[in-house]
């Protein structure tokens, strides 16, 4: 009788411990939900047992809200299914037609692009810009060019001439969080411009960017702002233009570089690689261009008669790492196409989401309708998805061999495991938390539409997290 007794206390303790902790998380949520920044707002909280899937908690769970950049865990767990963790993109260096004995090649230099997200990015030692500009000059020399009749052909061909998802917006597109994807991205197809302080309300001076980007016509309208009102600069451009609007203002007291996206990447590729070889002594005789112009004006694109060099991007488990940790949303709308691309499938980026949608139906049985999405970044502000859905797909990753890779992709905010997620009125959160009493937990968190401060809110936002710590 005491063996019957003790065993009934011993499994009893978990399920107690299961209801404290659910009316704990419980209490917090219905205080938050009441709270005046919440008066009119969209709220939505799922917290799972990571091991086992049971629901500890859920309100307004298959409500579908804006995800902003928490989508990305979802985008980045597809990629690791459906492309694997190792998976690489490849670049590469040829050339069409002959070269002569005195060193001219008569034909053209064509770079392909394979949809390498991370070419010329500074976070990769293998991938920074100088490098491979370096490393192509030097194959190039090897071959014995001296001189190039035709062009430098950027080829960004393979993902055709959709840049960005229809759902983004005119305000976001011409900076770098907003910039567009090429199957030819180049530094993160991004650069910097450089403000000189003035008197408060007067034109800010922009004195130079970094790179040059001479080829650009950059209309400044930049004010100086009042102190403290550091960076409200915004970039407007479209895909491909050569004019890039400037508006906005610049802190008095900011000292800082503002980044905006590079309209055409794959043209910028092809004018840096010119400006090196240049300094070689190699001269190009008619300038560059893309395959984009050339198909756009039908002419061919001659194929490579060599290629001399082969790029090789960093495995993609290294690309989800800096996705998810500084929230690069060009990444996303890369890995979307390019899984759509490996699936066979039309490169755009409404397959890439189809495709991520169909699998997670198949693979645990998700509703497609409870993720309707537009990227792979969650940029967009079209996009809803349910904090149940987001959570299910992340309680599954944990079996997987690759999940402790995943995991380490993912920031720490509030002393827990989760990717942040922020646009205009929306603020989300997803991640990881074991407790103090062992329990292992996925937790999807998403508001929408809330007023007052940013800031503010998104603490009253950790005080429900701190429940299940």
């Amino acid at each position: 009788m005491k063996n019957f007794l003790f065993l009934i206390l011993v499994f009893s303790i978990p399920s107690a411990h299961a209801q404290g902790l659910k009316q704990k998380i419980e209490n917090a949520y219905k205080t938050f939900e009441s709270d005046p920044q919440m008066r009119y707002a969209s709220g939505s909280l799922s917290v799972l047992n990571a091991e086992t899937g049971d629901v500890i908690y859920s309100a307004n769970g298959n409500t579908g809200l804006s995800s902003a950049s928490t989508l990305k865990t979802i985008t980045s767990a597809s990629a690791y299914h459906i492309l694997g963790k190792d998976f690489t993109w490849e670049t590469t260096l040829g050339y069409s037609g002959s070269i002569s004995a005195n060193g001219t090649l008569n034909g053209d230099i064509i770079i392909t692009g394979g949809g390498d997200p991370a070419l010329g990015s500074d976070r990769y030692d293998q991938s920074r810009s100088d490098l491979i500009l370096m490393k192509w000059v030097d194959a190039l020399t090897r071959t014995g060019i001296k001189n190039i009749a035709g062009q430098i052909i950027a080829d960004d061909s393979l993902f055709g001439t959709e840049t960005m998802p229809g759902g983004w917006t005119w305000q976001d597109m011409g900076n770098y969080y907003g910039a567009g994807l090429s199957s030819l991205t180049w530094r993160e197809n991004q650069f910097d411009m450089h403000f000189k302080p003035g008197r408060v309300g007067e034109p800010a001076e922009l004195l130079r960017t970094d790179p040059e980007m001479s080829y650009l016509k950059i209309v400044n309208e930049v004010k100086i702002g009042a102190p403290g009102t550091g960076d409200n600069v915004y970039a407007y451009s479209a895909p491909f233009s050569t004019v890039i609007y400037l508006r906005g203002t610049y802190g008095v007291d900011l000292k800082k570089a503002i980044s905006a996206s590079v309209p055409d990447p794959a043209y910028d590729l092809a004018y840096r690689l010119q400006n090196k070889l240049r300094q070689s002594d190699i001269q190009v005789e008619n300038g560059v261009i893309t395959a984009r112009v050339l198909a756009a004006n039908r002419k061919p694109l001659l194929p490579q008669t060599k290629i001399i060099s082969v790029h090789t991007s960093p495995p993609l488990h290294e690309i989800v790492y800096w996705f998810n940790q500084k929230s690069i949303n060009l990444f996303g709308e890369h890995l979307i196409k390019t899984i759509a691309w490996k699936e066979g499938k039309d490169v755009t980026i409404s397959k890439g989401t189809e495709l991520v949608k169909d699998f997670w139906s198949k693979r645990i049985g998700i509703d497609p309708a409870s993720m309707n999405i537009y990227d792979g970044s969650g940029l967009s502000p079209a996009n809803r998805v349910s904090t149940m859905a987001m959570a299910r797909i992340l309680q599954s990753l944990k079996k997987e061999i690759w999940f402790d890779s995943y995991f380490n992709s993912l920031p720490q905010y509030n002393n827990m495991k989760m990717k942040s997620g922020t646009i205009s009125d929306v603020i989300a959160y997803t991640g990881y938390h074991t407790s103090a009493s062992g329990t292992p937990m996925v937790f999807s968190f998403m508001i929408n539409n809330y007023n007052g401060s940013s800031s503010g809110i998104r603490q009253k936002m950790f005080r429900v997290l701190n429940t299940l710590k």
